[in-house]
């Protein structure tokens, strides 16, 4: 299994950007997919993004489609969520996933290991 932690998760204004990390640990992380989903007070987890372990194909939510990037560097076993144009409503935890089939998919229930989360609020 891999052990992912996520950082950089921050306070910012809207439309500002954040950057967030999830350092992996464990051999598999190069071969796996990669996922990020977030989870707002009183609200289900919901997908944000994902990335095939090659990199070379993504998924976005519609609802940051065109704002946030995935990206991933397999030789540093760190996944990246980069987030410009914030606005409130993306505030929420954000956590990193990680699936051992390196096919991305959008189902929290696909994802064998998750970090515990990073709080990123943005303030109208």
């Amino acid at each position: 299994q891999v052990q992912l932690v996520e950082s950089g998760g921050g306070l910012v204004q809207d439309g500002g950007s954040l950057r967030l990390s999830c350092a992996a640990s464990g051999r598999t992380f190069s071969s796996s997919a990669m996922g990020w989903f977030r989870q707002a007070p009183g609200k289900e987890r919901e997908f944000v993004a994902a990335i095939h372990w090659s990199g070379d194909s993504t998924f976005y939510a519609d609802s940051v489609k065109g704002r946030f990037t995935i990206s991933r560097d397999n030789w540093k076993n760190t996944g990246y969520l980069q987030m410009n144009s914030l606005k409130p409503e993306d505030t929420a935890v954000y956590y990193c996933a990680a699936r051992r089939n390196g096919s991305p998919s959008i189902r929290r229930v696909s994802y064998d290991s998750w970090g515990l989360g990073t709080q990123v609020t943005v303030s109208s």
